[in-house]
């Protein structure tokens, strides 16, 4: 399965991206996306920068899966708890 996460470009060298999430950092290639810049989220598989985001939409997604991470946490917290 692939989790597609959305990821703000941070720097930019030639044809490669740093792209950054909740402050971890990667690689990305940009071989076969045009008109990208620095700032600009991107969605990245297997290495490589596959579409790009409008900001609010990244921003909307980032903050619907933080959602779905802490209803999860909740949920096995509270399960663990009532065993």
């Amino acid at each position: 399965m692939c989790l597609a996460v959305p990821s703000k470009i941070i720097d930019i060298q030639d044809s490669l991206a740093r792209v950054e999430v909740d402050g971890v950092v990667r690689e990305a290639s940009l071989l076969i996306l045009d008109d990208v810049k620095i700032g600009d989220y991107v969605i990245v598989h297997a290495g490589f920068a596959i579409s790009k985001l409008d900001e609010q939409a990244a921003l909307q997604t980032l903050e619907d899966m933080r959602s779905m991470l802490a209803a999860d946490r909740d949920r096995d917290g509270a399960s663990a708890a009532d065993v």
